[in-house]
Protein backbone atom coordinates (compact mmCIF):
# COMPACT_ATOMS: atom_id res chain seq x y z
CA UNK A 1 0.00 0.00 0.00
CA UNK A 2 1.34 3.67 -1.19
CA UNK A 3 -0.03 6.59 0.17
CA UNK A 4 0.57 10.01 -1.71
CA UNK A 5 0.26 13.24 -0.05
CA UNK A 6 -2.15 15.50 -1.77
CA UNK A 7 -3.19 18.69 -0.29
CA UNK A 8 -3.72 20.43 3.16
CA UNK A 9 -7.16 22.18 3.49
CA UNK A 10 -7.32 25.69 5.48
CA UNK A 11 -10.96 26.88 6.48
CA UNK A 12 -11.12 30.71 5.22
CA UNK A 13 -13.56 33.20 6.08
CA UNK A 14 -12.93 35.24 2.93
CA UNK A 15 -11.96 33.20 -0.20
CA UNK A 16 -11.52 36.51 -2.29
CA UNK A 17 -9.11 37.82 -0.18
CA UNK A 18 -7.50 34.44 0.66
CA UNK A 19 -7.16 33.39 -3.01
CA UNK A 20 -5.94 37.00 -3.42
CA UNK A 21 -2.86 36.45 -0.92
CA UNK A 22 -1.83 33.03 -1.72
CA UNK A 23 -1.92 34.36 -5.77
CA UNK A 24 0.36 37.66 -4.68
CA UNK A 25 2.40 36.30 -1.77
CA UNK A 26 3.38 32.96 -2.77
CA UNK A 27 2.71 32.89 -6.59
CA UNK A 28 0.09 29.93 -6.25
CA UNK A 29 -2.88 29.70 -9.11
CA UNK A 30 -5.94 28.02 -8.73
CA UNK A 31 -5.97 24.48 -9.82
CA UNK A 32 -9.64 23.46 -9.06
CA UNK A 33 -12.92 24.84 -7.71
CA UNK A 34 -15.90 22.68 -6.61
CA UNK A 35 -18.71 24.74 -5.44
CA UNK A 36 -21.78 23.60 -4.00
CA UNK A 37 -24.67 24.14 -6.19
CA UNK A 38 -26.69 25.58 -2.96
CA UNK A 39 -23.88 28.22 -2.34
CA UNK A 40 -23.14 26.79 1.44
CA UNK A 41 -19.18 26.06 0.73
CA UNK A 42 -16.36 26.60 -1.73
CA UNK A 43 -13.52 24.90 -2.61
CA UNK A 44 -10.39 26.37 -4.41
CA UNK A 45 -7.26 24.46 -4.60
CA UNK A 46 -4.19 26.49 -4.92
CA UNK A 47 -1.04 25.18 -6.63
CA UNK A 48 2.50 25.57 -7.65
CA UNK A 49 3.78 24.31 -11.16
CA UNK A 50 7.24 23.66 -9.15
CA UNK A 51 5.51 21.08 -6.38
CA UNK A 52 2.76 17.99 -6.73
CA UNK A 53 1.46 19.64 -3.47
CA UNK A 54 -1.65 22.19 -3.34
CA UNK A 55 -4.11 23.54 -0.53
CA UNK A 56 -7.75 23.35 -0.57
CA UNK A 57 -9.13 26.66 0.75
CA UNK A 58 -12.34 26.02 2.23
CA UNK A 59 -15.34 28.74 2.60
CA UNK A 60 -18.46 27.68 4.73
CA UNK A 61 -21.59 29.99 3.82
CA UNK A 62 -22.60 29.32 7.66
CA UNK A 63 -19.66 30.39 9.62
CA UNK A 64 -19.52 32.97 11.97
CA UNK A 65 -16.31 34.95 13.43
CA UNK A 66 -12.81 34.00 13.19
CA UNK A 67 -11.45 29.89 12.97
CA UNK A 68 -9.57 29.31 16.77
CA UNK A 69 -6.13 28.84 15.61
CA UNK A 70 -4.72 27.72 18.61
CA UNK A 71 -1.34 28.36 19.03
CA UNK A 72 -0.95 28.62 15.51
CA UNK A 73 1.89 26.38 16.03
CA UNK A 74 0.90 24.39 12.99
CA UNK A 75 2.04 26.31 10.08
CA UNK A 76 3.09 26.04 5.94
CA UNK A 77 6.40 26.08 5.15
CA UNK A 78 7.89 26.88 1.50
CA UNK A 79 10.94 26.89 0.14
CA UNK A 80 12.06 30.39 -2.04
CA UNK A 81 15.01 30.44 -4.46
CA UNK A 82 15.59 34.33 -3.78
CA UNK A 83 15.04 34.80 -0.01
CA UNK A 84 16.33 38.16 0.50
CA UNK A 85 14.09 39.76 -2.35
CA UNK A 86 11.03 37.25 -0.94
CA UNK A 87 11.97 38.93 2.47
CA UNK A 88 11.69 42.13 0.84
CA UNK A 89 8.72 41.42 -0.79
CA UNK A 90 6.66 40.23 2.22
CA UNK A 91 8.03 42.96 4.16
CA UNK A 92 5.95 45.62 1.77
CA UNK A 93 3.24 43.84 1.78
CA UNK A 94 2.96 43.95 5.54
CA UNK A 95 2.28 40.00 5.94
CA UNK A 96 5.47 39.28 8.16
CA UNK A 97 4.63 37.96 11.55
CA UNK A 98 7.62 36.84 13.25
CA UNK A 99 11.44 36.48 12.30
CA UNK A 100 13.99 34.06 13.52
CA UNK A 101 16.99 35.60 11.59
CA UNK A 102 19.06 33.24 14.06
CA UNK A 103 17.84 30.06 12.13
CA UNK A 104 17.27 32.10 8.67
CA UNK A 105 13.56 31.92 8.30
CA UNK A 106 10.30 33.98 9.20
CA UNK A 107 6.70 33.78 8.74
CA UNK A 108 4.13 35.51 7.09
CA UNK A 109 0.58 35.33 8.23
CA UNK A 110 -2.04 35.02 5.72
CA UNK A 111 -5.72 37.08 6.17
CA UNK A 112 -7.22 34.25 9.03
CA UNK A 113 -3.93 34.46 10.75
CA UNK A 114 -2.58 30.94 9.40
CA UNK A 115 0.99 30.92 9.87
CA UNK A 116 3.54 30.29 6.37
CA UNK A 117 7.11 29.87 6.82
CA UNK A 118 9.21 30.76 4.74
CA UNK A 119 13.01 29.20 4.17
CA UNK A 120 16.14 29.77 1.40
CA UNK A 121 17.06 26.99 -0.59
CA UNK A 122 18.92 24.81 1.00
Amino acid sequence: MVFTFEHVNLNVTDSKSSIAFYEKALGLKEIKRIEAGDGSYLLVFMGSPTSPLSIELTWLRDKEGPYNLGDNESHLAFRVDDYPAAYEFHKGMNCICYENTAMGIYFISDPDGYWIEILPIR
